[in-house]
């Protein structure tokens, strides 16, 4: 017996066979173990800490920042009734921000937002056109409607309740083309546009929550199919039909560079307009003019993005809903501290400002045990 152990030992596969080991043969296709991201290389790291930047300057708290507007629109202008704020290159009407950036701001905001907006919304309807244009850009169409109705209701008021000084001219434009002064309830249409185009901004680069982690879906949902696994899996994409999440997965990987990009653009805009309100606020109208114009502009983005646009099985949508659900909100119930390091522990995921940089460690699969698990074989005596 021990000569035959002997004899066997060397000759790996017999002896494999004789302690009855189970050999890779046995393993199903498509197990394995779990893929993972690639690690992040410093181009990566550098986008991501752009990224984190754009989003606490962008996503300042929402209400804080209407408080602000409607704060500085009474104090800010205010004062400037009062006193006379210093001189500068911004206090001149020809200054370059203002006559190629605030004088078309519908122009800029729509440049960014649009492609913005069908590039997000393409990849989370999965290319579906009619959910893209219903849910989607019909937020832009009626954002423009309110920007063209308001500012045209502003014009209407200038010119129906003023005068000419010192002729007495019928409208504001002979008026003006005689060299007089037309002396009328002129509502800044640039606190209008300033304000609403911010909030539209903020509002739409919304879409972006979330937007790096559809990659990790995509990885698990690609995985779960490819070994048919049939367990109850909270991926929100579980429900896509095969050619949706092909979609989805060739429009994700082209789209996500411009979509950073974009967000990016959105931002530094979006820090351009509070810099013009600003020097508005304290060099240009009264303070009822700016108040009445900044308070509609405020009203006109509550009642479409925070009442009109919740309204379940109404169109539009919001920024970044889709076929699946890819940026829940955070819950406000906290979380233990040991039960945050326990799934630290468990999932072993590398994030870094809270975005993945590296994937979770690979597992050995648990549907076949390996050869240092499998169970022993016979004892030889």
């Amino acid at each position: 017996m021990a000569g035959a152990a002997g004899a066997a030992a060397p000759g790996g596969t017999g002896g494999r066979a004789g302690l009855n080991f189970r050999g890779s043969e046995g393993r199903p296709v498509g197990g394995g173990s779990r893929p993972t991201t690639q690690p992040a290389s410093v181009r990566g790291v550098l986008a991501v800490m752009v990224i984190f930047v754009c989003k606490k300057s962008i996503f300042f708290d929402t209400k804080i920042k209407v408080a602000l507007y409607l704060a500085a629109l009474f104090l800010v202008s205010l004062v400037g009734d009062v006193l006379t704020f210093p001189k500068s290159y911004f206090s001149r009407s020809d200054n370059l921000f203002n006559r190629y950036f605030v004088k078309v701001g519908w122009f800029w905001t729509l440049l960014l937002t649009v492609p913005f907006i069908i590039m997000t919304s393409y990849t989370t309807c999965c290319g579906m056109r009619s959910r893209i244009l219903k849910g989607h850009l019909t937020r832009v169409i009626i954002a423009t409607f309110f920007w063209y109705a308001w500012t045209g209701f502003f014009n209407y008021v200038e010119n129906s309740y003023g005068k000419c000084i010192p002729k007495n001219f019928s409208s504001k434009q002979l008026c003006l083309e005689k060299g007089h002064f037309w002396n009328g309830f002129d509502i800044s249409g640039h606190c209008f546009i300033l304000i609403y185009s911010s909030l539209v901004l903020i509002e739409e680069a919304r879409a972006i929550i979330g937007w790096e982690g559809i990659n990790d879906f995509i990885r698990d949902e690609d995985y779960a199919r490819s070994i048919n696994d049939k367990t109850i899996r909270t991926n929100p994409l579980r429900y896509l039909q095969t050619t949706e999440l092909a979609t989805l997965k060739r429009s994700y990987e082209k789209f996500t560079p411009y979509v950073r990009m974009l967000f990016v653009a959105m931002t530094l805009l979006q820090l351009l307009w509070d810099v013009m309100l600003l020097c508005t606020l304290m060099y240009y109208h009264i303070m009822v003019e700016k108040f009445i114009s900044g308070a509609i502009a405020i009203l006109t983005w509550y009642v479409t993005y925070r009442a009109w646009y919740k309204l379940p099985k109404y169109f539009p949508n919001l920024p970044g809903e889709g076929i699946f659900k890819y940026n829940k909100e955070k819950s406000p119930i906290s979380v233990p501290l040991a039960t945050k390091k326990r799934a630290s522990l468990v999932n072993n995921g590398k994030h870094f400002m809270g975005m993945p940089l590296y994937g979770a460690r690979p597992q050995e699969s648990t549907d076949v045990p390996s050869d240092d698990q499998a169970p022993p074989g016979p004892k030889l005596i």
